[in-house]
């Protein structure tokens, strides 16, 4: 099912972006192919070879007539080079950067050069000092910044996934020691009397405690894919308590509230993929999330208690399933 919501999800913007773009060419939203005036402000006399250097100006009203905005409110001065071309018109380079338009830096993204525009001169007025520029032909904007964001994003989700190797490994192999070395089985003696008082139905003996006490260990320490497995082992034993299977008992209620409030003591790959993406404190965030975490399970832990005690949430076992469940042998 969830394949199909993303499925649906990609699709929708796949449409969505293609419509736009559709849009765009049949409003000519970039005026492919309309020449556009503007002034030239060489900064030296003449071209140094075959280049030239110097500044494209063109006021605010005009670039908003030109493309049919109103969002540039400052008169665009843009640093160009031309090129000398003897044999045909001569070619105008645009690199994006903060001095150029937020238009011209949009679709520079799908330009043939990427951050850069190109254009072409179609007429030149020396008395003026302006010149006429034919920008490359620019399309599917939208489509390609669609497909770009997935690449980029891609990307990041591989940069993240190895900065995490190093500490899932360490605190993976920590839980693993502590397991073979009896600790577990020591932790579970110690928090005994708080386990018996948060899950009275379950004995104190029995494997989901364990279980329980796992998963709770490593979402306190942060890492969330080691405390997979045991909530899963933990929900499969807790069912094996149930008088109807498939069905939450209230310990299976409230080990879920402690689960999803997410008891932490050291976020350790919520550090772990700032530190990837270049935080210069990346442990900053330690208090905060501790005290949302202790009053978010402290939220759930005490709605679970006060709803199992209501009685429309309880559901006992009606005698027909019982005897499906265990036959009577005479």
């Amino acid at each position: 099912m969830l394949n199909k919501i993303w499925l649906a999800l990609v699709a929708i913007g796949l449409v969505v972006a293609v419509g736009k773009d559709v849009n765009d060419e049949v409003r000519n939203t970039y005026r492919n192919g309309i020449p556009f005036e503007v002034q030239w402000e060489p900064k030296t006399p003449a071209p140094l070879g075959n280049r030239w250097e110097g500044n494209i100006v063109v006021s605010a009203s005009a670039f908003n007539q030109f493309y049919g905005i109103v969002s540039q409110t400052e008169e665009v001065r843009q640093p160009a080079t031309i090129t000398v071309v003897h044999s045909g018109n001569d070619l105008v380079s645009l690199p994006a950067s903060d001095a150029s338009p937020a238009l011209w830096r949009q679709i520079s993204k799908s330009a043939a050069t990427k951050e850069k525009l190109s254009a072409t001169i179609a007429a030149k007025n020396a008395e003026r000092k302006t010149i006429s520029i034919v920008l490359e032909p620019i399309r599917f904007v939208k489509l390609k910044a669609v497909t770009q964001a997935a690449l980029d994003f891609a990307n990041t989700a591989v940069q993240l996934a190895l900065g995490l190797i190093g500490v899932m490994a360490l605190w993976l192999g920590l839980i693993k020691i502590a397991e073979e070395a009896g600790l577990v089985y020591l932790l579970t003696r110690l928090l005994r009397p708080i386990t018996a008082r948060l899950f009275p139905d379950v004995p104190a003996d029995h494997p989901a405690i364990g279980a329980i006490i796992m998963n709770t260990a490593a979402n306190m320490l942060g890492l969330n894919n080691a405390a997979t497995p045991m909530g899963l082992k933990a929900m499969e034993e807790l069912n094996k308590l149930s008088t109807k299977a498939g069905t939450a008992t209230n310990a299976m209620v409230t080990f879920l509230a402690i689960n999803t409030g997410g008891l932490i003591l050291i976020p350790a790959t919520a550090i772990a993929v700032r530190a990837a993406s270049g935080s210069t404190n990346p442990g900053i965030i330690i208090g905060t999330t501790i005290f949302g975490a202790f009053c978010a399970t402290a939220a759930g832990v005490v709605a679970s208690k006060l709803f199992q005690r209501l009685p429309n949430y309880k559901k006992d076992l009606l005698p027909e399933t019982v005897e499906k469940r265990e036959p009577r042998h005479e």
